[in-house]
């Protein structure tokens, strides 16, 4: 099964199910949520089944699973995929947030009409094609035409499906994300014309290694970065992200701020850092300022925040620069830590999306002051609610604990003093998470008829619960088969930037006794 093609069969099966879907007649349309949840869950199986034909000790190449074909021969453009570490983690992951969210909005569009239901249901699932693409794409070009086909559908299923401001949050979205493509485009057109050029010449191979002037770097360097910085997001090109997460329906918040935001990080370290290593050392400080003024900014701001969607926006822009941190410190201990956050955040930040979203669905509001005493109403709402928020604070058994502790302590050793200031954010997670969970769940019980009438997490809802909540716990009591499979990856990426970690200073060494 070595020459299956694993990667193209991931992504066309779940477009295969939104075909479906778009065939189902009208008054088959409420089925479109078990079909989708049905190919979410064959798309899953496969993904499992890829993962075990990788050799998590490396295979001696950069990317395993590859497929290799031509596509456009005249410019060097060629469909190509093909996953590290990094990348599969990332696939796992989007896969198993998918059907979990799909499961989620079993009710969202439950009393609208036929054709939004199909609508919906198939451009998830269309989303699921285009993240696997955006991962495992090892040319750069196709890279580029999955990281813009993302927008077609997520911008639909804000627009369409969203709050009350739904319209202004996708056009916000949409242009955000247009005009850093199109730096992006340039920076990628330059970086061919730099290359080696030719048949296969947009390959990240090929463009691995090869000698371009620190200017052009620095450029190209830019080009790429500027794109990513606005997908990740960072400070403070961030703003598109709190609206477009609170006007979009739960499920595909998780999807927009769990998975497709990860494209930015995942560039920064595939890119960035592997085909512009000398301009990455150079841009080192500022990014490094950025991201440490990410952390801090995006937490007081979280703290301020009345909506809860909003204000679970704003940690995930907080947590974005503990992960730039940890990539551009580049040690091997802030990079494994940073490539495990990107993986942990997408469970906790969806695991907060979805519990925050069965909240809005009985009690009708976003806004946290409306709420107070629920956890007397739907305890295990609250429960789950609160492990969610206690993973988001980092707690130490939780799965963040460990990724934010690896990035700090890589961090510390080369760049102490945005260690220590990073340090602030998480103490700032702490009061913004507990402030949250203080002001909706603690207090007297609410009266009235409305919350007489409110239920608990049905069935449904606690598997969607009981399977968050496995991740977080899991992937922070035993998080060791990701670091088995991030490190190899890590280490290969680092190989390419030409650093090492710095040596450990001895006691002999500080005192000065060492001769």
């Amino acid at each position: 099964m070595s020459n299956f093609p694993w990667l193209t069969t991931i992504g066309v099966v779940p477009l295969v199910g939104a075909i479906v879907i778009g065939c189902l007649p009208k008054a088959a349309a409420a089925s479109a949520r078990l079909v989708a949840l049905v190919f979410s869950l064959i798309t899953l199986g496969l993904g499992i089944a890829a993962a075990t034909q990788f050799k998590t000790g490396g295979s001696g190449q950069q990317f395993q699973l590859t497929e290799t074909h031509t596509w456009i021969k005249q410019f060097g453009v060629s469909y190509a995929l093909g996953v590290d570490g990094i990348a599969l983690a990332l696939i796992l992951m989007s896969l198993v947030l998918v059907p979990i969210a799909i499961l989620a909005a079993w009710r969202d569009v439950e009393d609208d009409t036929p054709g939004r239901q199909k609508a919906y249901y198939a451009l998830l699932l269309v989303l699921a094609t285009f993240m696997v693409g955006v991962f495992a794409a090892t040319d750069v070009f196709l890279f580029y035409v999955f990281f813009e086909a993302m927008l077609i559908p997520v911008y639909f299923l804000i627009g369409q499906f969203g709050g009350p401001r739904r319209q202004y949050a996708a056009v916000k979205f949409l242009i955000f994300s247009l005009a850093s493509g199109l730096v992006m485009l340039v920076a990628v057109i330059g970086l061919f014309q730099a290359g080696p050029g030719g048949e296969h010449g947009f390959l990240v191979s090929r463009l691995t290694g090869i000698d371009i002037p620190l200017d052009t770097q620095k450029w190209l360097f830019v080009g790429f970065f500027i794109a990513f910085a606005v997908k990740a997001p960072m400070a403070p090109v961030h703003t598109w992200l709190p609206d477009a997460a609170a006007e979009s329906k739960p499920a595909v918040a998780v999807l927009l701020v769990g998975v497709l935001d990860k494209v930015g990080t995942y560039g920064m370290i595939r890119f960035c850092l592997q085909l512009f290593p000398d301009a990455s050392k150079w841009a080192t400080p500022v990014v490094i300022t950025l991201a440490v003024f990410s952390i801090i900014y995006a937490a007081i701001v979280a703290i301020g925040q009345t909506d809860m969607m909003r204000l679970i926006a704003y940690t995930s822009v907080s947590h974005f620069g503990f992960i730039v941190l940890g990539i551009f410190a580049m040690t091997s201990t802030s990079h494994v830590g940073a490539n495990l956050y990107m993986i942990n955040h997408g469970f906790t930040t969806g695991a907060l999306f979805l519990f925050a979203g069965f909240l809005v669905v009985r009690g009708r509001s976003q806004n946290i002051p409306d709420y107070g005493g629920w956890q007397r109403v739907t305890p295990v709402l609250a429960g789950v609610f609160l492990i969610a928020g206690l993973s988001g604070l980092a707690l130490p058994g939780l799965n963040s604990f460990v990724s934010e502790f690896l990035v700090m302590v890589g961090t510390f050793g080369k760049y102490w003093l945005a260690a220590a200031i990073a340090a602030v954010g998480v103490i700032l997670a702490a009061i913004y998470i507990l402030l949250m969970y203080k002001h909706l769940m603690t207090g007297p019980k609410p009266e009235g008829e409305r919350f007489a009438a409110v239920r608990d997490l049905d069935v449904r809802e606690k598997v969607v619960a009981a399977v968050l909540i496995a991740f977080l716990i899991g992937l922070g009591v035993y998080p060791k088969p990701a670091l088995d499979m991030l490190k190899p990856a890590v280490t290969q990426t680092l190989q390419h930037v030409g650093v090492t970690d710095p040596a450990p200073k001895t006691g002999a060494a500080v005192d000065g006794s060492a001769k």
